[in-house]
């Protein structure tokens, strides 16, 4: 009897062809897309119709059956609150990680699982070995679409009975997939960004949610540049959105080094970009894949933002911290944003930036 798999659809074109390569291999396959947002500004672009539009055209194409479920209270307690914390304490947080977490690899998963599944799968790019009661989450063949960096904090029950399609796959071979097979969704461009935020302006987003707080932009040197919206609106290392221009001087464009959330200024310098490179970071803790490491001092790679080439550390385990010390100093590191680490094609973990060591 054929295995039941459950597909996490979003209505975009990896999904569809994670489902189609499922049922060519023989599973008996159900499309199963979620709704992790009720958008209520008619002003603001939010595709969950039209990409469950585009589920359904995919499933009664394939001849698959496909559901609908609405995690939206989950996601808004799980995920939207924790995001707009870090904002609020002028971190830059990343939703898609906490999303697989809480959502994909929970919820959902647990809902799959009532449908009847034997597995869950996903159009995420990665690979996975099963190894008896062990998982271990692999790159993708691709690596330029690599999407370990964002199931980072998946543990070993969410990992069990998942499978990964897309895995040996470059994304130009899945479009000609999706063609080949006259999927709806074969030539839909990819999202990007937050589901939630969609095309609306950002800064307007947040400003429903968190009130905003002028201050001053200022050199380390005291010389007032200007007034920021909120220091939840700038990262460190932006240029652009600075609205200071007409003094840049011949040193070249300003570039942010520095949030004070205690005075509420926001630190700009421009020229050589040294103040913007550190030596190393702090964590509290980390989400290790498939357990912890017996030695308290080791070298592996790691990634500070996703699409970054892997960096070599050294990763140092002191008094219930994690300290991760760079062979080579990296530029705008980023307090809220994940750690992950990697051993060659084995993601190992990884964990929030809690601290950045200049």
């Amino acid at each position: 009897m054929a295995k039941t798999v459950v597909v996490g659809m979003s209505g975009g074109v990896d999904s569809s062809v994670a489902a189609l390569l499922l049922k060519q291999q023989g599973y008996n396959v159900i499309g199963l897309f979620m709704k992790n947002w009720e958008d209520d500004d008619v002003d603001g672009i939010c595709t969950a119709d039209d990409d469950y539009a585009d589920v359904r055209r995919v499933c009664s194409l394939l001849e698959i059956p496909y559901y609908g479920v609405n995690f939206a209270k989950d996601y808004m307690e799980r995920v939207f609150k924790y995001f707009l914390k870090e904002y609020e304490n002028g971190r830059t947080p990343n939703p898609d990680v906490l999303c697989n977490r809480e959502i994909k690899f929970g919820p959902f998963k647990d809902y799959a699982m009532k449908l009847g599944a034997d597995y869950i799968a996903t159009g995420h790019y990665c690979g996975i070995l099963h190894d008896g009661d062990v998982h271990y989450l692999l790159k993708a063949k691709d690596k330029n679409k690599d999407q370990t960096y964002f199931l980072n904090q998946l543990s070993q029950k969410q990992l069990e009975n998942v499978l990964f399609p897309l895995a040996d796959l470059p994304k130009p071979e899945v479009r000609k997939i999706a063609e080949k097979y006259g999927l709806a969704t074969a030539e839909k461009k990819d999202s990007t960004g937050i589901c939630f935020i969609g095309e609306r302006n950002f800064r307007q987003f947040l400003m429903n949610y968190i009130p905003a707080k002028e201050g001053e932009i200022r050199t380390y040197d005291g010389r007032v540049l200007g007034k920021h919206y909120g220091l939840m609106y700038y990262t460190i290392g932006q240029r652009r959105g600075l609205d200071i221009g007409g003094q840049k001087g011949d040193a070249g464009r300003w570039f942010v080094i520095e949030k004070d959330l205690k005075n509420n200024i926001l630190y700009v310098a421009h020229g050589e970009e040294d103040k913007l490179y550190s030596k190393g970071l702090v964590m509290y803790d980390c989400n290790w894949i498939p357990c912890p490491p017996s030695q308290e001092e080791f070298t592996c790679y790691a990634k500070f933002r996703y699409r970054q080439d892997d960096q070599k550390v050294t990763v140092r385990q002191v008094d219930g911290k994690i300290y991760v010390d760079f062979f080579e100093r990296q530029r705008a590191v980023t307090e809220g944003q994940y750690c992950v680490f990697y051993d060659e094609e084995k993601c190992l973990g990884g964990g929030v930036i809690e601290r950045v060591l200049f």
